[in-house]
């Protein structure tokens, strides 16, 4: 609440420069605001009697604004890679599968590792996990694995994330 929004009887006053006024009256205390061209602004108003500090209001929201923009400027976006298997999978094609993996790990991106179970390969779920447990060695340093290996459904799946440097 700014300026004429603040209907109480009594506020703590805050000065500009952080200094504490006192408790004072509104309307004292929006002349003051008034007399320096600033805006009255209550900033705790849970507290008895409210606090409100004499501040430029426009100039707070825009510094406000600016810090939440170059946060997330700062935020890093963490991308999830799929690589997919299946239980009776070539070896040539496991480590060309392998390498790719090994590629987004490098970039600094997860890998999501997944053998999908079609037909009655899902009997045989043993074959899948030493199949991811095979997949997990291998990687070996360029990743580790961030949850355990788990069914969903038809496929099975495991998260690999990135070794930090």
């Amino acid at each position: 609440m700014i300026n004429e929004e603040i209907r109480d009887k009594e506020v703590r006053l805050i000065g500009p420069d952080g200094e504490q006024l006192g408790i004072v009256s509104n309307s004292q205390a929006q002349a003051m605001a008034d007399e320096k061209n600033l805006d009255l602004v209550k900033i705790a108003p849970q507290a008895k009697p409210p606090v409100c500090k004499i501040m430029d209001y426009g100039k707070h929201k825009f510094e406000l604004a600016k810090r939440e923009k170059e946060n997330r400027k700062n935020q890093k976006v963490i991308d999830v890679k799929e690589v997919r298997l299946t239980p009776n999978i070539d070896n040539h094609d496991f480590q060309t599968k392998l390498n790719q993996a090994i590629k987004f790990l490098n970039s600094g991106a997860k890998v999501k590792v997944s053998v999908r179970f079609r037909g009655r390969e899902i009997t045989h779920s043993t074959l899948g996990r030493e199949l991811l447990e095979r997949f997990r060695n291998e990687v070996g340093e360029a990743g580790g694995s961030d949850k355990d290996i788990k069914m969903e459904g038809r496929s099975m799946a495991m998260i690999l994330s990135p070794k930090k440097a």
